[in-house]
């Protein structure tokens, strides 16, 4: 019988299907081929959203089978109940049904890789505790059987309670049919008895559940005994009442004695475990598989970090390379539905809104959509065919010299596009300090964006000479490069040693083997990535254009106008051919700048001058430090209007401009000093509203963004002032 949903969820989270007949978690190891069997079973009737009150992405699908509406929910990958990272609590404590909001699923699709039982009949045991109906799938069958693995499925069964399991290869589809069938009606099995082979630990538990009269399950005390009280298991030890903890500690010292109660419960079960693995499985004999040699190959030290650097190195050049011709044809088409828009409607607010603030603001968001469809298509490629993990192994121990971890090398290395892609792909990243710390050091990688801006002043204030072999203005730009990673690197220890300082947990993972990814799997992946970038992130920076495009555009000024048909009289009294053209087109670059001189974003200009002329600022510069903080790269346009160049203007005739601008006594604006500091500035000052919006959206606190943009503002202030004085 179809029955209603019990979960409600805010607004602002992913809706939960309002008729479903039950609700069955997905759950398995990372790397198991989990979300592969999540993504057959379910096809395009999928949703993404977030859990509640956390950034963990929620992948929600349905079966329909047998006129049956079966919600899945894929799960964080865990290698057991005992959570270390944020994803894996989510997990856990969706399974425990202790998600604030969400019910007890109910039923579990345990994920196994047939290659890897030892770790997945650890956490096959954990589940088994649980009280809920449970089947199992095992996956990679087929590199199990070219390994010359062989496993018996009816004695696995029978040591497993009865458990049905169902093999699968999930990129060819075979076994899937019988999948699916069995979860039409796995919610309404009998949950398969507890194998309880940890005696004492039940007897411990069974003895503080009945010493309360609230009601508690054995399976959380027993997690609660291994774990120790927590934040995650806090409603647990409230319930066995004041006397709680010193009889969670009375119970652990008879359990475990002085071993550290995780240790103690890995012998237990992994006894258990190889017991199972010499009952049920065997090997028999088999050629190498391709598999198998790449990994003894990679595996060694000299030809895995040389292998990851070609690797990184393919990564950087085709976000940088294969992105450039999509991104050229969106801003190509940006400017010319802009200008088809002002042609159509006019030269009014209406058409400036929509050419100048909606399109535009538009364009700035989806302009960043091919180097992140790029970037998540490696991410996601390297993540299934098993090489991410190797790379975070390999890097392990130099990312760990400035405090963080190997997991923290791909992020970075993706900031060198766009700081957006890198932030987000730091949800690979277990440790909730080395996530933020990662997060926040991003920035400072020198990004896309910062490129106009450098190109522009190098090219006009940097001698073009060689030194040597190498050309001056490419060792600069080399410079700002090194510049940026530098204070990346030392912004991230000095995060790490202060405001996240904490004990580091041991790095330590399962390499698995390699194998082909499933490009039906990356698709999907694939699609959920773009769409959470263009609608968490090109929200928020659409509206800040917008809001820009106001301030640059209002109070117009009724002066102006009078003043440039009273210039374009004379022009064409005396000019004609060519001359009248050019200096027509001067007039109107002239009457955008004295309407952008009095308008809000003008006068903010002036007003904030006397706080950057230290810097060696005028208010022109200031006013397009101001209109850049959507995106970097509105500077340039912003520096071509108030300097009385059109948008159109090429850079050589900025440059020059840029090298006539002087102050009100004559001296220049643009000295070497200034344009040093300048370039420190945009080095390291945080001027990307997406950037921030994509912070607040991975640390779910506004206080992370105000911080990075406090910091990295004063740092680029203070690094502009020093080189203006001193220089």
């Amino acid at each position: 019988m179809t029955k209603p949903s019990e979960t409600r969820i805010p607004a602002n989270q992913i809706p939960i299907s309002r008729q479903r007949d039950a609700s069955i978690a997905v759950v398995g190891t990372p790397n198991s081929g989990k979300s592969t069997v999540f993504n057959r079973l379910t096809g395009l009737r999928q949703r993404i959203g977030n859990y509640p009150g956390v950034t963990v992405e929620r992948h929600i699908g349905t079966l329909k089978i047998d006129n049956r509406n079966i919600e899945l929910v894929d799960l964080p990958g865990t290698h057991t109940l005992s959570a270390h990272s944020l994803e894996e609590r989510i997990a856990v404590d969706v399974i425990l049904g202790r998600m604030q909001g969400l019910p007890q699923p109910d039923g579990i699709l345990a994920v196994v890789d047939a290659t890897n039982l030892y770790q997945g009949l650890y956490l096959l045991q954990q589940l088994l505790d649980l009280g809920v109906p449970l089947a199992v799938v095992l996956t990679m069958t087929d590199a199990a059987e070219g390994e010359g693995l062989q496993i018996n499925l009816e004695r696995l069964s029978e040591h497993l309670a009865g458990v049905p399991i169902f093999p699968v290869v999930a990129t060819t589809g075979r076994g899937l049919e019988e999948l699916r069938h069995g979860l039409s009606s796995l919610h309404e099995q009998n949950p398969p008895q507890p194998i309880l082979a940890w005696p004492k630990l039940s007897a411990a538990a069974e003895a503080l559940v009945a010493s309360v009269a609230a009601p508690l399950r054995r399976v959380e005390v027993e997690r609660l005994l291994v774990d120790g009280p927590s934040d995650a298991n806090a409603a647990v030890v409230a319930s066995l009442g004041p006397a709680g903890n010193e009889a969670i500690r009375r119970a652990q010292d008879e359990v475990f004695g002085r071993d550290p109660p995780l240790a103690a419960e890995a012998r237990v079960r992994y006894r258990w475990v190889r017991a199972v693995l010499a009952d049920v499985q065997s090997r028999g004999t088999s050629l190498a598989s391709w598999r198998t040699r790449l990994t003894a190959f990679l595996n060694r030290p000299i030809p895995g970090t040389i292998g990851l650097f070609i690797v990184m190195a393919i990564v950087f050049q085709a976000v940088f390379a294969w992105a450039t011709p999509m991104m050229d044809l969106i801003d190509s088409a940006a400017s010319s539905l802009a200008a088809l828009t002002h042609s159509a409607i006019g030269d009014g607010p209406l058409a400036s809104l929509i050419a100048d603030g909606v399109i535009s603001g538009v364009g700035s968001v989806v302009i960043f959509l091919p180097q992140i469809l790029i970037l998540f298509l490696f991410i996601i490629l390297l993540e299934d065919s098993g090489y991410l993990a190797r790379a975070a192994y390999l890097m392990d121990r130099a990312m760990r010299s400035i405090g963080l971890s190997g997991q923290s090398i791909i992020p970075m290395i993706s900031s060198f596009a766009c700081a957006v892609p890198g932030i987000m792909a730091t949800r690979v990243i277990p440790n909730r300090r080395d996530r933020i710390a990662t997060i926040i050091a991003a920035p400072f990688m020198t990004c896309s964006a910062r490129l106009p801006v450098y190109a522009l002043l190098i090219a006009a204030f940097v001698p073009s000479q060689s030194i040597g072999v190498l050309n001056l203005q490419g060792l600069v730009l080399f410079g700002l490069y090194l510049f940026g990673i530098f204070m990346g690197v030392l912004t991230a220890l000095l995060l790490r040693k202060t405001a996240l300082r904490g004990p580091k947990p041991p790095f330590a993972l399962m390499l698995p083997e390699f194998r082909r990814p499933n490009i039906r799997t990356v698709l999907f992946q694939l699609l959920g990535r773009a769409k959470v970038f263009l609608y968490r992130a090109g929200t928020v920076i659409f509206t800040v254009a917008v809001i820009v495009w106001a301030l640059a555009y209002y109070p117009r000024s009724a002066d102006v106008g009078p003043y440039l048909v009273e210039q374009q009289r004379l022009v064409e009294s005396t000019l004609s051919g060519t001359e009248l053209a050019e200096a027509l087109a001067n007039i109107d670059n002239q009457g955008a700048a004295l309407q952008l001189e009095q308008s809000w974003l003008g006068r903010a200009g002036k007003f904030v001058e006397p706080a950057f002329e230290p810097l060696g600022w005028d208010w022109r510069v200031s006013a397009a430090v101001i209109a850049g903080f959507p995106a970097r790269e509105v500077v340039v346009a912003v520096l071509g209007t108030v300097y009385a160049v059109g948008d159109e203007a090429d850079e050589s005739t900025l440059s020059e401009r840029l090298k006539a601008a002087t102050w009100s006594d004559g001296s220049a604006v643009f000295t070497l000093p200034m344009v040093i500091g300048l370039l420190i500035f945009y080095a390291c000052c945080l001027q990307c509203a997406a950037t921030l919006a994509v912070i607040r959206r991975e640390t779910n606190t506004w206080r992370w963004p105000i911080f990075a943009w406090g910091y990295m503002t004063a740092l680029g202030y203070l690094g502009a002032l020093l080189a203006y004085q001193f220089l």
